[in-house]
C-alpha cells in the first residue's frame, strides 16, 4: 500500500520527566527536580528520524521553565516535531483545580513552553488522563484545538490499585488526590473514535488514546513493554491484534509514548521498580522500532494535530 493511500495514525509522546516519576512513588530528591531528558530526547529523536516520523510531544511547563532542559526541549520542536502542553506542574488530580488554578496552571505552562520551542500549544493532554468539564472549559476559552485525556480502558482502577501497592504508605490526603488516576472503570464505555466536546466557549475535538479495540485493555507502548519482559513474543502478536482490530473496526490509532520506553534500569537505577525497567535499552529500543515499522505498513505516522484535522473533516461529512 502506498504511503498516499494509507489511512493515518497519530504517535504522541508525553515527556514525564525522572522527578514526576520520583515524585509519584515518593523519592527523596524529586523536589531539585532531577532529569534524564538529555538521555531520553535525543534517543527518540533518533528513532523517529531514521523512519522520517514527525510525532507530537507533550511537554511539562516546570521542565520548560528550568536552563537545564532548554536544548532537549528545543531539539524537540528544531527536529519539526509538534509540541503540546502537558500542564505546569504535571499533578494528576486536576479535578481538584479551580477555574482560576486551571488558568493559571495552563498558562504557565503555555508561557514557558513557547518560550523554549517557539510554538504556543494548541493540544493538551492531562497528566495521568486528568480530565474534567472545567478543564474543557479552560481550554477552549485559551484558544485550544484538542485534547487528548480520555482513556478508554476499564483497567484503570486496577492500575490505580497497582501504582498504590508500589508507592508505599499514603496518607489519605494523597490518596484522595489520586482517586481518579488512570480514570474510572465507566471510562472503558467510552468511543475510540475522535469527537467533538462542548465548552463555554466553544468546543474542542477530543481523540482519545487507543486501547484494544471491543476488550479496551491497554495498547501503550509501556504496556507493550511490560509484557515484553514476560514475552517479547506475546507482546508482538498482541500488537498485531490491535492493528488488525483497528482496521476492522475503522479506528485511527493513536499511539502513546513514554520517555521510559527510551531507558532502562540501566539508564535510570531508580525507577528500576517500575514496569518495564528490567528490559535492557537495547532490547527496548528493538522492541519500539519494531512496533513503529508494524504500525507503518497499514498507517501513515502524523502528529496530533493531523489528526485532528482528519477528524475534523471526518466529523463534518458526517454531519
Amino acid at each position: 500500500m502506498t504511503s498516499s493511500r494509507k489511512p493515518i495514525a497519530s504517535v504522541s509522546l508525553d515527556l514525564d520527566n525522572k522527578w514526576a516519576y520520583m515524585r509519584s512513588s515518593k523519592i527523596d530528591g524529586w523536589e531539585d527536580y532531577p532529569s534524564y531528558l538529555d538521555i531520553a530526547v535525543p534517543r527518540s529523536l533518533e528513532v523517529l528520524e531514521r523512519r522520517g516520523a514527525t510525532i507530537t510531544y507533550f511537554i511539562v511547563g516546570k521542565d520548560a521553565s528550568l536552563d537545564k532542559n532548554r536544548k532537549a526541549i528545543a531539539s524537540i520542536a528544531d527536529a519539526g516535531h509538534e509540541i503540546g502542553n502537558h500542564s505546569f506542574n504535571h499533578e494528576p488530580w486536576l479535578h481538584l483545580y479551580s477555574h482560576e488554578e486551571l488558568d493559571a496552571e495552563i498558562g504557565q505552562a503555555e508561557n514557558a513552553i513557547e518560550n523554549v520551542t517557539g510554538q504556543r500549544p494548541m493540544g493538551f493532554r492531562g497528566p495521568g488522563f486528568s480530565l474534567t468539564p472545567a478543564v474543557v472549559d479552560v481550554l477552549a476559552k485559551r484558544g485550544y484545538i484538542y485534547d487528548c485525556s480520555v482513556f478508554p480502558t476499564f483497567i484503570g482502577p486496577l492500575a490505580r490499585a497497582f501504582y498504590f501497592f508500589k508507592s508505599g504508605e499514603m496518607t489519605e490526603e494523597e490518596r484522595q488526590m489520586r482517586k481518579r488516576l488512570f480514570g474510572r472503570f465507566r471510562d472503558g464505555f467510552q468511543s475510540l473514535k475522535p469527537s467533538e466536546i462542548a465548552a463555554q466557549d466553544g468546543s474542542l475535538v477530543e481523540i482519545p488514546v487507543t486501547t484494544l479495540p471491543i476488550l479496551k485493555t491497554p495498547v501503550h507502548v509501556s504496556y507493550l513493554m511490560y509484557l515484553s519482559s514476560f514475552s517479547a513474543s506475546a507482546a508482538k502478536v498482541y500488537w498485531r491484534t490491535a492493528l488488525q482490530l483497528c482496521r476492522a473496526t475503522r479506528v485511527a490509532p493513536s499511539l502513546l509514548l513514554h520517555p521510559l520506553d527510551f531507558l532502562s534500569r540501566e539508564d535510570v537505577p531508580e525507577l528500576e521498580f517500575f514496569p518495564g525497567m528490567s528490559v535492557p535499552t537495547r532490547e527496548k529500543l528493538q522492541m519500539l522500532e519494531w512496533i513503529l515499522d508494524s504500525m507503518e505498513r497499514y498507517f501513515r505516522i502524523v502528529p496530533m494535530r493531523e489528526h485532528v484535522n482528519e477528524a475534523v473533516r471526518q466529523l463534518s461529512v458526517a454531519s
